[in-house]
């Protein structure tokens, strides 16, 4: 996929500053009450980590928690002493975060009991309430990008203009799109520079809390941190959260149901957010859509209540259910006829419906000329007409990908024949037969018919 150079009447300026969130960072709880945790959940959470890490300073402790020594840490460490779970088994004295903890019998007992009931082991978690509350601060909603903005973000690809005023847009909405086409024409490539114009970053929490339940929120897949954890120390921010840059989900065929609702572990009594909850602030893209092991009108079933009212409803194993927000950019982005996988009421709640068609010559040789440029390749116009040649003769059509994979099969075959890599005949014959094919109507690989393209000549 390519993107066209700026067109005329749009002037660029310079690229903006980054910005922090215009959110509130959730400050350093001054008291377990403020941690809207219970006492006893802490408590368990410090004994699992104790024991299965052995002697722990204080100030170990604390950080493996993320929770501040006076008034947190401090007294739930108090608590265990006075519970006689813990001892103290030396320490400077200068300061109470040089004390070294060692689990005692009667504490190794508990912890055994706390980690049948959950073996999670790190940050503290934060409350339900406190992560709906924060991600409905943060809003998808509250992100603006201009013409200018989408002008920059996609002046490395050759997108035609008329693509690049419906990006803008449905990007703005925070709601969803339908992005179809044929395939090898840049539609995941163009949801992953969407999620660069979501300026701005999010505070997410390790964690969440529900019930006595921990939830998994933090996937260093998705979640990049933005700021680095010492500065974090030293801007006092509650360590169970961090700040990241707005994520991208991207799930292709190994979609389900099930990973659309909370995983639970058996094993480790513990939750793993899903797919949705993880993209919250971000885009979650599903790839391939119409591909998956699960039927689409299934799928699309289960997104109606989200895509309309903004809300999900999660399941706990207790069979509880719990609302969180659907607060995201959802991308659809499929090679298959829209027509022949939903349905006019489905395609009603989706904003967005944007066709990635394939290149014409034009576009396919802007294409060509910039990765040459870029791989230090000399473009040769005779090339191109060589390689148009072999659509002609399989029968095939432009895609955008294909001249970068062309380069690459160059690249390497010169390398074979200790040659430099270029544009020769010989190389660009060698690329084209190792990588062109035609199906016939089994599938079955096979030369093809002869099949008009669009010549150099009509340009």
């Amino acid at each position: 996929m390519t993107i066209s150079p700026p067109q005329p009447g749009i002037t660029l300026g310079p690229a903006p500053a980054a910005e922090m969130p215009r959110i509130p960072l959730p400050p350093e709880p001054q008291s377990i009450e403020q941690t809207g945790l219970q006492l006893g959940l802490l408590a368990d959470l410090a004994l699992k980590t104790l024991y299965l890490r052995g002697q722990m300073t204080l100030g170990e402790l604390a950080t493996s928690l993320g929770l501040p020594i006076p008034n947190v840490a401090e007294k739930v460490m108090d608590f265990l002493k006075v519970e006689r779970l813990v001892e103290i088994r030396g320490g400077s004295g200068l300061s109470a975060a040089t004390y070294q903890f060692v689990i005692v019998d009667k504490g190794a007992e508990k912890a055994q009991e706390a980690l049948a009931r959950s073996q999670y082991v790190g940050r503290a978690p934060v409350p339900l309430a406190t992560y709906v509350a924060a991600v409905q601060r943060q809003s998808i909603a509250n992100v603006t990008v201009t013409q200018e903005d989408v002008v920059r973000a996609f002046a490395h690809l050759v997108i035609p203009r008329e693509t690049l005023t419906q990006l803008g847009p449905a990007i703005n909405s925070g709601k969803s799109i339908f992005l179809f086409g044929p395939p090898g024409n840049g539609k995941t490539t163009i949801a992953e520079v969407m999620v660069g114009l979501l300026r701005g970053e999010v505070v997410l929490p390790f964690a969440v809390e529900v019930d006595g339940q921990i939830i998994k929120v933090y996937d260093q897949v998705y979640h990049r941190m933005a700021v680095d954890l010492a500065m974090q120390d030293r801007a006092r921010l509650d360590h169970r959260w961090i700040v990241s840059k707005r994520p991208i989900v991207m799930t292709g065929g190994e979609l389900t149901l099930e990973t659309l609702d909370l995983i639970y572990d058996e094993t480790s009594k513990m939750y793993e957010a899903p797919f949705q909850m993880k993209a919250n602030g971000g885009i979650f893209m599903v790839d391939d859509f119409g591909r998956q092991r699960v039927s689409p009108r299934d799928l699309l079933n289960r997104w109606i209540v989200p895509l309309e009212k903004r809300v999900d409803f999660l399941t706990l194993h207790t069979g509880k259910k719990i609302e969180i927000p659907f607060d995201m950019l959802i991308v659809f982005s499929t090679n298959l006829d829209p027509a022949d996988l939903v349905d006019e009421a489905f395609l009603r709640r989706i904003r967005y419906k944007i066709g990635i068609t394939s290149p014409t010559v034009e576009q396919y040789e802007e294409i060509l000329k910039r990765l040459c440029a870029r791989k230090q390749i000399e473009y040769k116009a005779e090339a191109l007409s060589q390689i148009l040649a072999f659509y002609r003769r399989k029968g095939l059509e432009l895609r955008s990908c294909h001249p970068r994979d062309i380069l690459d099969q160059i690249i390497d075959t010169a390398r074979f024949l200790q040659k430099r890599p270029a544009l020769e005949p010989e190389l660009v014959e060698m690329a084209c037969e190792s990588y062109f094919v035609s199906l016939n109507a089994d599938g079955v690989a096979e030369r093809g018919p002869a099949m008009p393209v669009q010549s150099e000549n009509a340009r």
